[in-house]
């Protein structure tokens, strides 16, 4: 019998009563890592500017701290979250932004599961946050994978969302 189907499989309605902060990739979970003082304060930043950015936008919101239910074995909590359209309270349509803001507990998941999974659930940009380097990677998702748009330490990343200007200028979430 191979390995995976010895393996424990989990699901939503279990998700629901796990104390803690834990995250369900595939019915597989995965223990959130407490975000050291750096983190929250970059990741506080970040939502600021997007939140001043958007304050005028009647119908995209910027979330974190909130799970994003994809399927029945998989919710994540990404840190920073772009939603546009209708929202309840609960959040299962795909965001159009995630950041994560990376650390070295998390950078496996970040870099390589994340991005593999919301390259398939269509999530149009994805920014990887690193606090101790002062960089941002930026991504586009074309077609069904992720393209890099590119690094940012002090420049500023322009786009529109649902028909709202962002301009990301990241000298600003570092401080």
């Amino acid at each position: 019998m191979p390995l995976h189907e010895e393996l424990e499989h989990y699901t939503l309605a279990d998700y629901a009563k796990w104390q803690g902060d834990w995250e369900l990739i595939h019915g597989r979970p995965q223990a959130m890592t407490p975000p050291g003082i750096s983190h929250q304060l970059v990741r506080g930043n970040l939502f600021r500017q997007l939140h001043e950015q958007l304050e005028k936008c009647p119908c995209c919101f910027v979330l974190f701290e909130t799970d994003w239910e994809i399927a029945e074995e998989t919710v994540v909590r990404p840190d920073i979250m772009v939603v546009c359209g209708e929202i309840g309270e609960r959040l299962t349509r795909r965001p159009e932004l995630n950041a994560e803001v990376v650390s070295r507990e998390t950078a496996r998941r970040d870099e390589r599961i994340k991005f593999r999974l919301y390259a398939e659930e269509g999530v149009p940009f994805y920014f990887l946050v690193y606090p101790e380097r002062e960089v941002a990677k930026a991504y586009h998702l074309r077609g069904d994978e992720y393209r890099k748009i590119d690094d940012y330490s002090r420049g500023t990343w322009k786009e529109s969302i649902e028909d709202c200007n962002l301009n990301m200028v990241f000298s600003r979430i570092w401080s």
